[in-house]
């Protein structure tokens, strides 16, 4: 069975776990001091700060920017339950709005529509590592957080994703883009939101008493994610290689396939087509080829919140379908997916 999400890792990775187990220092150290320096500078912006998760990376950049009670936050109903629990635990209000019709990221003309004077901030994921349309969306003025947790990589006019919003944060969990098996990170031109972010993630030997968290990310972590990151061209032109190999064999089938957008790098962290019909027989049948696809959003946050009116998100929730795509699928099981999707599309499944 080839499955859906897979870490890509191999020796160097374990020699980096093996040296900080020798060294004796395993919780937050150097190395972690190291993968924050290496991904700042990677994406181009002045600092970061590493956390245990990318939730954590999240709920620490709210916290930075003093969201709290009575403010609202803007973010797509498409995506994954972590930016709503992140909105929840600062006690602000999630003010959810409809995605783009063909690229999964927010429709910043639904979200102008939504700006009040109660807007605090605007979260804006690069959805399935498709950077979002900045432009528009910094030019409502309104603080920009960037979730980069499936885009580390991607470019937007040239310039790295994560380096346009007042903050962005990234996931390393085990089969994102690079994996620490957990552990996130904020990143941010501002010194003081920086600084801010640092003094939340860490709650003990303070002069001073107030709500701190135990955020830390390990050395451990740090070292896999250090080893990973300095593979990650390779990583990006394995994921190009086979969403091309893809593009190519599944152009004549039924299913929608992922476009172009111009200014926009994309780097396929999923690999998603849009079909009709009975999505959940559609699974099963290629499931039956020996292949684990998925829906790639479990299930859209509207629908746990009892809204309505989202036409666009329900169209593509019902629609969409991710197809195995990372650095470690080898080019026969490439072969295999092609073989069994394409088999069922075009087999009337």
């Amino acid at each position: 069975m080839i499955p859906h999400s897979k870490p890509t890792l191999d020796q160097r990775d374990y020699n980096a776990v093996l040296r900080v187990l020798q060294s004796g220092q395993i919780s937050q150290g150097e190395y972690v001091k190291r993968f924050e320096a290496n991904l700042y500078e990677f994406i181009g912006v002045k600092g970061g700060v590493a956390t245990n998760s990318g939730t954590s990376a999240l709920h620490l950049a709210l916290l930075a920017l003093e969201v709290g009670k009575g403010d609202e936050i803007i973010l797509p109903s498409y995506v994954c339950t972590a930016l709503l629990n992140a909105i929840n635990y600062v006690e602000a209000t999630p003010i959810l709005v409809g995605i783009e019709p063909d690229s999964f990221n927010l429709d910043a003309k639904r979200v102008k529509e939504s700006l009040t004077e109660k807007t605090k901030a605007i979260i804006v994921p690069h959805l399935f590592g498709l950077p979002a349309d900045m432009e528009e969306l910094l030019s409502f003025g309104i603080p920009l957080i960037e979730d980069c947790a499936q885009a580390l990589g991607a470019t937007y006019k040239g310039k790295q994703a994560g380096s346009f919003g007042t903050l962005s944060i990234f996931s390393f969990y085990a089969t994102k883009v690079i994996a620490s098996g957990e552990g996130g990170m904020v990143l941010s031109d501002s010194p003081h939101l920086l600084e801010r972010v640092r003094d939340l993630r860490d709650y003990d030997n303070r002069d001073d008493y107030k709500i701190r968290f135990n955020y830390k990310m390990t050395d451990l972590q740090a070292a896999l994610g250090i080893s990973q990151m300095e593979r990650l061209p390779s990583f990006l032109e394995r994921r190009r290689y086979i969403a091309k190999r893809y593009s190519t064999e599944l152009a004549n089938t039924p299913a929608l396939l992922p476009t172009g957008y111009p200014g926009k790098e994309h780097i396929f962290y999923r690999y998603v087509i849009r079909v009709e019909g009975d999505l959940e027989r559609l699974l099963e049948q290629i499931k039956e080829e020996g292949i684990c696809c998925d829906r790639p959003v479990y299930r859209p946050l509207h629908h746990y919140l009892g809204l309505s009116d989202f036409p666009e998100t329900d169209r593509m929730w019902g629609s969409a379908l991710s197809i195995p795509i990372y650095p470690s699928l080898t080019s026969d099981e490439v072969t295999e997916v092609i073989r069994g999707v394409k088999g069922v599309l075009e087999g009337g499944g």
